[in-house]
């Protein structure tokens, strides 16, 4: 398959026929097979497919990073002229960084907690320049600068656990850009960040593209990122390219079903197109359809959990934060309600004091009509079994050293009301009920992917027969596709069982899908909420307005026509006086 990119003359990128296997117990995997594509000096490239789809394996081939790793690598790989397969340790050394660099997805895991972040940044300078310290450090200072971070001098200083999850991002950005690539590689740069640092994120990739004129990688599983970053796309599937071509153009003819199955399975804030993922099955991308999350079955229902002038201080004296501050809200029987804000905002500790895993500091909690807030563990424990919580990260809330039917098994054992051979089947039954093989029941966390240990979280708090659920950012670090399963997952248990449900994310179209209700927190407090047609059709808080501003679309013109408004906006802010 071959496709016109960006620049043919002289292509920064030139990929044929790339494989790349890793070997296992029983012989290899092949991660990706044939593999052709060029992209041109200052051109930018979106690649995109689910988990799994071989997009992260070429990405790492373009600057050798399988070496010494045991994988297979076979084809042609150049960039800026060097032959990447062939060339030796020190050839290597001098791609990576000074010609190509690379953006992971973790930013936490790529930056050494011990070292300031200007240090690490000057390091890498140094690696490749031979200036003075006191030079690296200044290139440390002015690429920080660069990417946005406010004192930057200062804030050089700074050890990343002191950084927001937006600011090691672009401290991670600053580094590769210290020296001056030709070629920027950006592994996933936007999960699990809330939309508003994603925006900001995607506007900065895109200046210092047009300020530099190096080139872009863009790696994701998101089409509605890519829309209006790049120029090309190239569609990613078991290792194959199965579309490509201009993003406009895939984005608006489709050719290829999976291509079609990635734009179905991207969230929407049009409540049509809400209605349609809506319909999604929770066990597959390309199935028969399945329930329907949303509509309106809680909307008249009796109150099943209030809240009123709930407060969550942290610390004391000067260091004393209020993280929660006055909020009342109403869950009721059968509803879904959403809570969206910023990373910040709240919402995880609003979530935690719902399910009584935090105390409030101030403030009544009534479930039932009876107040909770203020009983202890010994009270609160026959009411653990009907207020549950899906966490936000599977892999840490799951024991690695347990198997997921054990983990799931836990509040049946500690009710004492079954015996063991009833605990096992009533785990099985979980398992097929969430859509996994009941057979797994003796896996461990590590032989899941994301999705599937999502699942199995969502199946543990399922066990004791909850009345109320709430999932905190049960969605944001999957793929599209894995997303809408869940999704559609907890719509079908929220319809069979009669649950209610408190949805806790930063992705506005997500919690479209699949709420009744929204509220929006800022600061700790509630500012705007209602129905979800009232507060997405209508926002009345300018903070409600930015947030839906931020939201990824798939229409290349209005992404950009959107950009275009909120370099205008940054620009209106700093002149202000």
């Amino acid at each position: 398959m071959t496709g016109q990119l960006t620049d043919q003359a002289a292509p920064l990128v030139e990929v044929a026929g790339l494989r790349i296997e890793f070997p296992t117990e029983g012989g290899a995997v092949r991660a990706v097979d044939g593999l052709d594509f060029t992209l041109g000096a200052g051109g930018a490239l979106g690649l995109v497919g689910e988990s799994g789809s071989g997009k992260s394996a070429t990405a790492y081939a373009l600057l050798g990073l399988h070496r010494g790793t045991g994988a297979r690598v076979s084809g042609t790989v150049r960039v800026a002229g060097t032959d990447v397969l062939g060339a030796d340790d020190a050839e290597l050394r001098t791609l990576r960084g000074a010609v190509a660099a690379i953006v992971f997805q973790d930013p936490l895991s790529s930056l050494d907690p011990y070292y300031a972040v200007g240090d690490q940044i000057a390091e890498v300078y140094r690696v490749h320049h031979r200036g003075s310290r006191a030079a690296a450090r200044a290139r440390a200072v002015e690429v920080l600068d660069r990417v946005g971070i406010p004192d930057a001098a200062r804030r050089s200083r700074s050890r990343p656990h002191e950084f927001s999850g937006g600011m090691r991002q672009r401290a991670l950005i600053a580094m590769a850009l210290a020296c001056e690539p030709r070629l920027l590689i950006a592994d996933e740069p936007t999960t699990a960040l809330d939309v508003t640092v994603q925006a900001q994120i995607l506007d900065l990739l895109y200046e210092l593209r047009a300020e530099t004129g190096m080139g872009l990688l863009l790696v994701t599983h998101d089409l509605g990122v890519v829309a209006g970053s790049v120029d090309d796309i190239l569609v990613m599937r078991d290792g194959a390219a199965v579309e490509r071509g201009p993003v406009a153009d895939v984005l608006a003819a489709p050719a290829h079903d999976y291509t079609r199955a990635l734009l179905s399975a991207v969230p929407r804030l049009d409540p049509r197109s809400a209605d349609t993922l809506a319909d999604r099955p929770s066990g597959g991308l390309l199935g028969a359809s399945g329930a329907r999350p949303g509509g309106s079955e809680g909307s008249g229902a009796e109150p099943l959990l209030e809240v009123t002038g709930l407060r969550r201080e942290f610390g004391k004296g000067r260091q004393r934060l209020t993280a929660v501050d006055d909020v009342s809200l109403v869950v009721r029987a059968g509803e879904t309600l959403g809570i969206v804000g910023e990373s910040g905002s709240g919402k995880t500790t609003l979530g935690r004091m719902l399910v009584r895993l935090l105390d409030p500091s101030a403030g009544e909690i009534r479930y039932r009509g009876r107040e909770i807030g203020g009983l202890g563990d010994k009270a609160l424990r026959p009411l653990r079994r009907e207020l549950q919580m899906v966490f936000q990260d599977p892999v840490s809330s799951l024991n690695p050293r347990r198997s997921i039917g054990e983990s799931i098994a836990d509040p049946l054992r500690a009710a004492g009301e079954l015996s063991d051979k009833a605990v096992v089947g009533r785990v099985k039954e979980l398992l097929e009920r969430v859509g996994l093989d009941p057979e797994w029941y003796h896996r461990y966390p590590h032989e899941f992917s994301g999705g599937q240990r999502q699942r199995v979280g969502i199946a543990r708090a399922l066990a004791p027969e909850p009345k109320l659920v709430v999932c905190d950012e049960p969605v944001s670090a999957l793929d599209v596709t894995t997303q809408a399963q869940v999704v559609a997952l907890l719509a079908e248990l929220r319809r069979d069982l009669g649950l209610s449900l408190v949805f806790i994310a930063h992705d506005l179209a997500v919690v479209r899908q699949v709420s009744d209700r929204v509220a929006v927190m800022r600061g700790g407090r509630i500012v705007e909420s209602g129905t979800v047609d009232e507060v997405y059709d209508a926002p009345q808080d300018p903070y409600t307005k930015g947030l839906l501003a931020a939201v990824p679309v798939l229409d290349p013109a209005e992404s950009a026509a959107r950009r275009a408004d909120r370099k205008e906006l940054r620009s209106v802010m700093v002149t202000a006086p």
